[in-house]
């Protein structure tokens, strides 16, 4: 963490890879307008927040902002993408649109790095980041595999389609199983949280939607364990192509 508004606002102009900015409800005055118009101009979330929250992460002056930063340099899609072709890769790549909980976000990185994903997708709000819990939780693959903090999962989807990816979703909404696509063409594979989904809208620009077969009488799998039934049968796929 970074406390103090002095101290976040040069953390964010030296380049920091800041994920999250937590301000003080009702704090106003020429430095937290200072801080807003330069976070702006980048994809950093601020919350506002009671002092209570504040003051229950450190005991310092904090002065009504902290900052959270990654413990990871993110990486950016358009860079990555051409990358992957330059390379003479297959690419796969994995969009999480709305996951928020940091111990699915580790596991998911964990299979991502054991089935050769090239890299994951998270959308700069409403999102997991990369802490010191998700690097554990991931067994240390976060370190390793590239991560794309993106302002918009919608755009990235729209952005990998055009770059010739087949992007397919996974929802119970399919009507066909994941085992009837064909992953062994460039692909992204999109996972959403486990209480909303996939947001509709970007369900709508999927090239597929494909389905886990649900046969026990609870309504749908862990999305770290879904994202692991996936990825791996584009591995199996692949290799047996």
């Amino acid at each position: 963490m970074i406390f103090g508004t002095r101290a976040v606002i040069e953390a964010v102009q030296a380049g920091k890879e800041v994920d999250k900015i937590l301000m003080r409800r009702d704090l106003q005055n020429d430095l937290s307008h200072e801080l807003f118009n330069i976070v702006k101009e980048t994809n950093i979330p601020i919350q506002r927040v009671p002092q209570e929250k504040l003051d229950r992460l450190t005991r310092k002056n904090h002065q009504g902002v902290i900052a959270f930063i990654s413990a990871v340099t993110y990486q950016k899609l358009e860079d990555m993408v051409p990358f992957l072709y330059e390379e003479g890769k297959n690419p796969l790549i994995l969009l999480l649109d709305g996951v928020t909980d940091v111990r699915n976000f580790g596991a998911i990185a964990r299979t991502c790095e054991c089935a050769g994903v090239d890299a994951i997708v998270i959308p700069a709000r409403n999102s997991v980041s990369v802490n010191a819990d998700a690097v554990k939780t991931s067994a240390g693959a976060l370190l390793s595999l590239p991560v794309c903090k993106e302002a918009s999962i919608t755009e990235a989807i729209r952005f990998l389609k055009n770059c010739g990816y087949k992007v397919v979703a996974a929802t119970e909404k399919a009507d066909q199983s994941y085992i009837e696509a064909n992953y062994t063409v460039p692909t992204a594979l999109v996972m959403g949280s486990e209480d909303l989904g996939i947001a509709l809208e970007n369900l709508r620009i999927c090239d597929e939607m494909v389905k886990i077969p649900i046969v026990g009488n609870i309504a749908s799998l862990n999305v770290s364990a879904a994202a692991a039934v996936l990825m791996y049968e584009v591995v199996r796929q692949r290799l047996k192509g």
